[in-house]
């Protein structure tokens, strides 16, 4: 089984509609750190798993300096953290993200290897 992981960052806003009161119900901006968790039993013809640049490309070009809302309804990291799984998929097993210090959330699925 091969594994990779790739973290990288991207500055976004987003806000959220939440049923009480909290700045977060007001637009607003973090620099998000991003762990992609991925598995597979077999290469590319480039022998990788996917290509480190390939991975940040495909998430940062369209998350970075975009409003999240335009992308995600309820961009929470834990809804941002499934996209990102799901825009990877097959491979991705894993999304770890930082909102900011210490506020990090994970979304776990199945790589179908």
């Amino acid at each position: 089984m091969y594994t990779l992981q790739k973290t990288f960052t991207f500055a976004a806003a987003h806000q959220l509609a939440l049923p009480y009161e909290s700045g977060c119900n007001n637009l607003h901006g973090h620099n998000w750190t991003v762990t992609v968790h991925m598995r597979g039993t077999t290469l590319n013809d480039s022998g990788m798993l996917m290509d480190f640049k390939h991975i940040k490309d495909k998430i940062q070009g369209q998350f970075d300096h975009a409003v999240l809302n335009d992308i995600i309804p309820q961009p929470t990291a834990e809804n941002i953290a499934k996209y990102i799984h799901d825009e990877l998929a097959p491979l991705c097993y894993r999304v770890d993200i930082i909102e900011s210090p210490g506020s990090v959330a994970s979304y776990e699925g199945d790589a179908h290897v």
